[in-house]
C-alpha cells in the first residue's frame, strides 16, 4: 500500500511538472514563470498575448488531455478486471464505433462542433446500451455473452461508419470524419471541458468507491457470489460508468487508441493487480502519458498530427515489451 501511494505521488508530481512544461511549449514561447503566475492569477507583469495563449489555447487542451488520459486508463482497468482479460480496451462494447458514427452523422448534416460532440456522445451510449441489451434479450448474463455482444456491436458500428464515409463528400466531409476518428485536442475549449468534466469525474469517483467489488468480480462469478457480491449489478454499474467516461472522452477529443490498453498493464507491473491500488496510479499515469503525447503532436512538426498516430507508434512497441515481460504468465 505504501509503495502504490508513493508511486502515485511521484507520478502526480511528474504530471504537475508536465503541465507547466506543456503550457510553455509551442510556436509562441512562454517561460515557466509566466505560466505559473498566470495559473495563480498574478498577471500584472505578463503580456496580454501570453495570457491569451495560456488561458485561451493551451490550458484547455492540457487539462483535456490529462482528463481524457485518466478516464481512458481507469476505464481500461475496469474493463480488464470485469472481463478478466488483459487484452480488453475501453471501446470493447462498441462505444468508440458508436461515437464515431454519431460524429460522422453530425458532419454529414453540416452541423457545428457542439453538435458533433453531442451526436458522438449519444452514439457511444447507444452502442453500449445495445451491447448490454443483447444478453438480456437472450436471457444469458454470462460474461462470454457480453463479450460476444460487444464484438457484434463493434463490427456493426464499423460497417455503418464505413458506409457513412462512402456517402461523405471527399473534398470536405470525408477529411473531417477521418481526422475526428484519429483524435485531436485542437478544438477543445474551456466550455467543452467544463461540460464534459462532471460526466467523467462522477463515474470515476463511483468506480473508486466500488473498486473492492470489481476486484472480487475479477476472481470469477462463482467466487464473487460466494462473497456476497451481486455479480449482475456490479458488472452493469462498472461497465456503464466506464463506458460513460469513454463516451465523454471520445466526444471531447475523438478516438484515441492504446491508452486504456497499455496503461493498466504498466500500473500492474508497478503496484500489482488490486484495483484499489491500481486505479489511482493508472489515472495519473494515463493523464501524464496523454499530455506528453499531445504536447509532442503539436510541437514536433509544423503541421499538428492526430494524437492516435503517436499513441499507436508508442503503444505498439511498449505493448510488445509488456507481452515479453509477462510471457510466462500468459500461457
Amino acid at each position: 500500500m505504501k509503495k502504490s501511494l508513493l508511486l502515485t505521488i511521484i507520478f502526480l508530481m511528474l504530471l504537475l511538472l508536465a503541465v507547466i512544461f506543456a503550457l510553455c511549449m509551442g510556436k509562441y514561447s512562454i517561460t515557466p514563470k509566466e505560466s505559473i503566475m498566470t495559473l495563480i492569477g498574478k498577471t500584472e507583469d505578463i503580456s496580454d498575448m501570453a495570457i491569451n495563449v495560456i488561458k485561451g489555447l493551451r490550458l484547455p487542451r492540457v487539462l483535456a488531455s490529462v482528463l481524457v488520459g485518466a478516464a481512458l486508463s481507469v476505464s481500461g482497468v475496469v474493463y480488464q478486471g470485469v472481463f478478466r482479460n488483459p487484452l480488453v480496451s475501453p471501446d470493447y462494447l462498441g462505444v468508440t464505433g458508436g461515437a464515431s458514427i454519431g460524429a460522422a452523422v453530425a458532419i454529414l448534416l453540416s452541423l457545428g462542433g457542439v453538435y458533433v460532440s453531442l451526436f458522438a456522445f449519444i452514439g457511444g451510449i447507444a452502442a453500449m446500451v445495445i451491447a448490454m441489451l443483447i444478453p438480456v434479450l437472450l436471457r444469458n448474463n454470462a460474461n462470454i455473452m457480453l463479450v460476444l455482444a460487444g464484438v457484434i456491436v463493434g463490427a456493426a458500428m464499423s460497417s455503418i461508419l464505413g458506409f457513412l464515409k462512402y456517402l461523405a463528400d471527399p473534398d470536405s466531409q470525408l477529411a473531417s470524419i477521418i481526422y475526428w476518428t484519429m483524435g485531436s485536442f485542437s478544438y477543445v475549449t474551456m466550455k467543452d471541458l467544463l461540460i464534459t468534466l462532471p460526466i467523467i469525474l462522477l463515474p470515476m469517483v463511483l468506480l473508486f468507491l466500488i473498486s473492492y467489488r470489481i476486484d472480487v468480480l475479477s476472481m470469477g462469478e462463482d467466487e464473487a457470489k460466494a462473497l456476497g457480491v451481486n455479480v449482475t449489478a456490479t458488472r452493469t454499474i462498472s461497465l456503464a460508468a466506464a463506458t460513460l467516461m469513454t463516451a465523454a472522452s471520445v466526444c471531447l477529443a475523438g478516438t484515441i487508441g492504446w491508452i486504456g490498453l497499455i496503461l493498466p498493464h504498466l500500473g500492474r507491473l508497478l503496484v500489482g493487480p488490486p484495483t484499489k491500488r491500481l486505479m489511482p496510479l493508472a489515472a495519473v499515469a494515463g493523464g501524464l502519458f496523454l499530455l506528453i503525447v499531445d504536447t509532442a503532436t503539436r510541437t514536433l512538426s509544423v503541421i499538428e498530427m492526430p494524437v492516435s498516430i503517436l499513441t499507436g507508434a508508442l503503444g505498439v512497441p511498449f505493448y510488445c515489451w509488456l507481452l515479453y515481460k509477462q510471457r510466462k504468465t500468459l500461457i
